[in-house]
């Protein structure tokens, strides 16, 4: 099936990448803004039928199936641009379309069986079928590779059970992978993880669902507790190139590195709003934008949408299905967790800017604060991504011999050109032993490094000067905050017994 045949009645025979994602966007701001008033649908839990259907009846998700399948080719830079332009309008629908993409569609394109690739292709084109993957446990978050979920083989079946949650998408995805592990004929649980492809429409792989979570943010997005106890044919079983521990990293690798496509429209929203209302907004006689600081958080803003421009482009050229990510812990932990948290404080700054009627759910500020939120702890805690950041180029230094870690991101490709914004604030030699705390920050800065060599990159290609300079500027005056930081070894200390003596109207003066 072509790609034209399904696009003719709302496209007629054009198949052109920016004709297929103006009309995507055209049909987004008709159904938002016509169809439906989407500052009452954000406060809302689910979405209507017929929104979905509007938003489906373009097959936003084609761009994430290759063209065999009848797909518009799985073109990174498409999946790039389609997530931006779902952000733009709501970063709800783009998580949406991104947990279809990079955690079904791109995982099956790359591992799944080729007896059941066709025929699950088809309904996602043909009949508009979602997909999500569940790896979380109750007991088991970041640490994922001790999950519970066991599976057996079974007269040529596998049979899995176990408890899932926070999947995103539950009770609405019509098929699932679900990550476990084998277990042996004494009970024990094998090292490595295997996923499955459940299908909702058959009865002995559907999975239950034991709860729906009230959700802090993305109402749209159903997120609860799930039942495992399915069978599922041989073919239905990822086929890894190596072990499943690499196919999972390379999956969520994958996955991290495409985060810039959901940041993108939603910067570019953040950016938008602030100066139009900085610009309108009057305040002792003058524009609000005629004030320094408002200055500051919008530069900070506009310093964050040429960021996550850089990185769409390396993500772009990077992060296609032909390459194994397994190992590009540097690269994936650092664009997803600092692109998350550049829309978290985007999003900060404009309630700031909006004052009291930001600070409303109903509103675009308010209703982002708590929407983004969440992008700093799924898939990866950011602290959590920051110490592996830090363990990663540990790593790269002791196999090199070098200690100092200037030398190192001097000779990197990831960093090369970004550390002269430097000077010799980065010459510093590194401790082997950091304790947690200390990888966590030292992360922080290695995170902005590379994202400033990406910048680099992309004022190279021509990207405008004056956003690419404003963006370096930004990101080298917080690293070096960061480094501040980094260098005080005072040690943070808990005091579990503090209530004796802690009573602040005990020391009031009569």
């Amino acid at each position: 099936m072509s790609i034209a045949s399904y696009l003719s009645e709302e496209l007629g025979a054009s198949v052109e990448f920016e004709t297929f994602r103006d009309a995507f966007r055209e049909k987004l701001r008709t159904v938002f803004s016509q169809r439906a008033d989407f500052n009452e649908l954000s406060t809302q839990r689910g979405l209507p039928p017929f929104v979905m259907r509007e938003i489906q009846s373009l097959t936003p998700l084609s761009v994430f199936i290759p063209e065999e399948y009848g797909g518009r080719g799985g073109h990174v830079h498409e999946c790039q641009a389609i997530l931006a332009t779902a952000s733009y309008e709501s970063l709800a629908l783009s998580l949406t379309l991104g947990i279809n993409g990079a955690l079904f569609l791109q995982p099956l394109t790359k591992y799944g069986h080729e007896a059941i690739k066709g025929p699950v292709f088809e309904r996602f084109i043909e009949d508009k079928n979602m997909g999500g993957l569940m790896i979380t446990e109750p007991d088991y978050g970041t640490d994922a590779l001790n999950m519970k979920t066991s599976y057996t083989k079974e007269n040529g079946t596998y049979h899995v059970e176990g408890t899932k949650h926070w999947a995103g998408l539950t009770g609405w995805a019509d098929f699932w992978l679900i990550t476990a592990r084998r277990q042996g004929k004494n009970g024990d649980l094998g090292r490595d993880i295997d996923f499955f492809v459940a299908d909702m429409n058959q009865s002995e792989q559907m999975v239950e669902v034991e709860e729906f979570y009230e959700n802090l943010g993305l109402y749209m997005i159903p997120y609860g507790r799930n039942n495992v106890d399915i069978r599922v044919p041989e073919e239905h079983r990822l086929q890894p190139e190596s072990t499943g521990i690499k196919m999972m990293l390379d999956t969520l690798h994958r996955s991290r590195i495409e985060f810039p496509g959901m940041g993108m429209g939603f910067l570019q929203r953040m950016l938008d709003e602030a100066l139009e209302h900085c610009k309108k907004r009057f305040v002792g006689g003058k524009p609000l934008l005629d004030y320094d600081q408002v200055e500051r958080r919008i530069a900070e803003i506009q310093a964050a949408f040429t960021a996550c421009s850089a990185m769409c482009l390396h993500t772009s050229e990077h992060a296609g299905t032909e390459n194994n990510l397994a190992g590009a812990t540097l690269t994936a932990n650092s664009i997803k967790a600092v692109v998350t948290d550049l829309m978290q404080d985007a999003s900060q700054s404009l309630l700031q800017l909006m004052g009291g009627k930001g600070y409303r759910l109903d509103h675009v500020a308010g209703r982002s604060v708590v929407d983004s939120r969440p992008f700093q702890i799924f898939e990866g805690s950011n602290d959590v991504l920051y110490q592996q950041i830090s363990e990663s180029v540990l790593k790269s230094m002791r196999q090199m011999k070098e200690r100092n870690l200037r030398s190192f991101l001097a000779d990197h490709d990831l960093t090369a050109r970004a550390v002269e914004y430097f000077n010799d604030s980065l010459n510093f030699e590194v401790d082997q032993s950091l304790p947690q705390r200390k990888l966590v920050e030292l992360g922080r800065i290695l995170g902005r490094v590379v994202t400033m060599e990406m910048v680099i990159e992309l004022g190279d290609r021509g990207f405008r000067s004056d956003l690419i300079s404003n963006c370096l500027q930004v990101f080298r005056k917080n690293a070096q905050g960061l480094l501040t930081t980094y260098r005080n070894d005072e040690p943070a200390t808990v005091i579990e017994d503090y209530v004796e003596g802690s009573a602040w109207i005990d020391f009031v003066k009569a």
